[in-house]
């Protein structure tokens, strides 16, 4: 595709317009920062052209750079579009609408006045990719807005609307933009004489009071210390911007494009990007019908109204899609909306919500008693106890009731979708659509195929979970599915290596250095230990071969179930969630190891660190091989959303592949001659080692899809 074929020039009452057309939404992919430069140059020799206007065709503005051009060789130009915007001998609009990010951003700022129609959204998202804006961006937003602004924008990486952006500075003024093309026009015309030229890199006033306030730029970086752990981006952001304020603009020109070139093809870099794609390439189901275009549902109902059920419901009326929740019970339903109710107060009270829009979302949830009131709704979600027969029992009356189309979805995390399949005469209507807790909080929706499921319904349930903001990733009926069994080795892992002398102190501290936010043993207190225990005690009494976690037990019993009750894995002191090591606790696994007859060892962080992951990266290969999942790049998806993966690492497959196939293989070997069973590497990983290839490349044995 040629410049000329990306972007038009051509002259209206005497403004020289500039649209970029290169769908879907204006990234500056090839040709487009050419165009705008020839563009600008005709504008310029143009003696008819009084002023120029920069706007997208489409759906947005410019919405950044192409991102699949980053870490690869690209044109190098004599001077960038910015440049040359910046330089334009005549003003120069900037009319956005939909998104200006990053690069497209930067182009709006390389412009003399910018406006914007009211749903418009402008930001400067780089670092999210781990990389900074290399196009000026650190430069110019400081001098137009003000440098504590732009550093809180910049290493944010934040959407920031229109209006706000006007508030701000960014935007110059908002239009109706009924006609955005005409307002920009006739904007052109009412600042086509104005002289000098309003460049942002000639403005010094935002900066000046800055220079002598380097305790700004110290405390930024301090306020970020603990969610930027590990990485290099937030922290070259602050830099840059510190450049805007301290030196001449060319100077901090060549500060960020040395910083940026450091970041572009740096590990974080890499793994964000990879995330970036492994985010889109997940919503793609292979073999799926071209031509099938799933609708979006108009109303939307729960069965169980506990606290998964609840927060589902809350994920529907966040979304503004009207929802019913039912049980059969009058006191169950009216404490499980009392539930939503204080859960949206503890919103409003922290200040992310608004009483107003608590009150919209409590009207748009509906409860009800009986099966016949939700009937009519587009689809239902199973959400009751986890027990096949309560499950089943739903089923059959949800099978009585709901129109002939609508989807019928279980919440399960781990019984088969078949089971409540069976009971209904259209499998094919049936999947899962296991939410993760917080249900309204949790960005991970995974779907499940059972035996019959349609790929329509699959398709139909994945298009639910990105209308009601979720990350949709489609799994295969099996026990814990995909997400859930793929962790489950870490769980075992973890708990075997306390018997054997690591402490849970020392996990949580590797695991936390690693990236996480909060270690295991942190979460497990945070949650509940006493969660899990009845659960373990059933499948023990039902199982002579279920393995007893003697450990966590023992504190349960001994009344320690986390932060609830002052104490669990750790101690915690009254009004304070820190948590402190406990000598109750090392007397406890002391016990158990001598019971068992488990020698006590000490462990070194690196150990810790593979024998949890690496035991999750063959439990996952193995669910590639039966093909319980479409791709290695959707676990590490799951492994994101799900678990809390540290995103600049790429997820679970990706940070394996940093190791290597082969050492990760060789290391499993030897634990497998070690440890047992447990440990047999799978029949995939062993195939991958021997061929060197990757795990994110490894596909599926099995086609999940073949017989649906």
């Amino acid at each position: 595709m040629s410049e000329a074929d990306v972007v038009r020039f051509d002259v209206e009452d005497g403004i020289g317009v500039i649209t970029v057309d290169y769908p879907p939404v204006n990234a500056l992919g090839p040709g487009v920062r050419e165009g705008i430069i020839a563009a600008v140059e005709k504008g310029n020799a143009d003696a008819n052209v009084k002023a120029m206007v920069l706007i997208g065709a489409g759906r947005s503005f410019i919405a950044g750079a192409d991102i699949r051009m980053f870490g690869k060789p690209r044109p190098v130009l004599p001077r960038s579009s910015q440049d040359v915007l910046d330089s334009a001998t005549k003003p120069t609009v900037a009319a956005i609408h939909g998104f200006a990010l990053g690069g497209g951003l930067e182009q709006a700022l390389a412009c003399h006045y910018r406006i914007a129609v009211p749903s418009a959204k402008v930001g400067l998202p780089e670092v999210l990719i781990g990389i900074l804006p290399g196009g000026g961006g650190t430069q110019r937003l400081p001098r137009l807005i003000g440098p504590k602004a732009a550093m809180e924008m910049i290493v944010s990486g934040r959407h920031v609307p229109a209006e706000e952006a006007k508030k701000m500075g960014i935007i110059d003024a908002i239009v109706p933009g009924k006609d955005l093309r005409r307002e920009a026009i006739d904007y052109a015309k009412s600042v086509a004489d104005k002289r000098p030229l309003a460049r942002i890199r000639d403005r010094t006033d935002h900066v000046a009071a800055y220079k002598a306030d380097p305790g700004m730029f110290d405390a930024m970086r301090k306020s970020i210390a603990r969610r930027a752990r590990n990485q290099k981006a937030p922290y070259h952001c602050i830099a840059c911007v510190e450049a805007a304020v301290n030196q001449p603009f060319d100077e901090g020109i060549a500060t960020e494009r040395r910083l940026f070139s450091e970041l572009e093809n740096a590990d974080e870099a890499k793994a964000l990007r990879y995330a970036f794609f492994a985010e889109r390439e997940v919503a793609k189901i292979p073999g799926a019908p071209k031509d099938f275009k799933p609708g979006k549902i108009s109303r939307a109902a729960v069965v169980g109204a506990g606290t998964m059920g609840g927060g589902i419901a809350m994920s529907f009326a966040d979304s503004g899609i009207p929802v019913k929740v039912l049980e059969v019970s009058r006191d169950v339903l009216e404490r499980g909306l009392q539930r939503v109710r204080d859960n949206y107060a503890i919103s409003v009270k922290r200040g992310s919500t608004t009483q107003a829009q608590m009150d919209e979302r409590m009207a748009r949830i509906t409860p009800v008693e009986r099966y016949e009131d939700i009937g009519d709704c587009d689809v239902v979600i199973e959400a009751v106890f986890e027990r096949p027969d309560v499950k089943k029992e739903v089923f059959a009356k949800l099978e009585k009731v709901m129109k002939p189309d609508a989807l019928l979805l279980s919440n399960s995390s781990a019984i088969d979708t078949d089971i409540m399949a069976g009971m209904t005469s259209r499998p094919a209507n049936v999947a899962g659509a296991h939410f993760f807790a917080p249900a309204n909080v949790m960005k991970l929706y995974e779907v499940v195929k059972g035996t019959k499921t349609s790929v329509e319904t699959i398709l139909r349930t994945m298009q639910v979970g990105r209308d009601i903001g979720k990350i949709s990733a489609v799994a295969g009926s099996c026990d814990g599915f995909a997400a859930n069994r793929s962790r489950a080795p870490f769980g075992t892992e973890m708990m075997l290596m306390l018997e054997e002398g690591a402490l849970p102190e020392q996990i949580d501290k590797v695991m936390v250095d690693f990236g996480y936010p909060i270690g295991p043993f942190a979460v497990g207190d945070l949650s509940g230990l006493d969660i899990g225990y009845d659960t373990r005690k059933r499948r023990a009494a039902e199982n002579p071969n279920f393995r007893k976690l003697l450990i966590p037990d023992r504190l349960v019993e001994m009344g320690r179930k986390g932060q609830k009750t002052g104490a669990g894995w750790f101690r915690y002191e009254k009004g304070d969630r820190t948590p402190h090591p406990d000598e109750v606790v090392k007397a406890v696994i002391a016990d158990v190891a001598r019971e068992l007859g488990i020698p006590q060892r000490t462990f070194t962080d690196d150990e810790i660190l593979k024998r949890l992951l690496f035991a999750s990266v063959n439990e996952t290969c193995k669910i590639l091989e039966e093909g319980k999942a479409l791709r290695a790049s959707d676990m590490d998806v799951m492994w994101l959303h799900g678990f809390g993966f540290p995103r600049y690492r790429g997820g679970l497959m990706f940070w394996a592949d940093g190791i290597g196939v082969k050492e990760v293989y060789r290391q499993i070997a030897e634990w497998h001659q070690r440890y047992g069973d447990r440990w047999k590497p799978a029949n995939l990983l062993r195939e991958l080692a021997e061929s060197g290839t990757p795990f994110r490349e490894a596909k599926p044995k099995v086609d999940m899809f073949a017989a649906g």
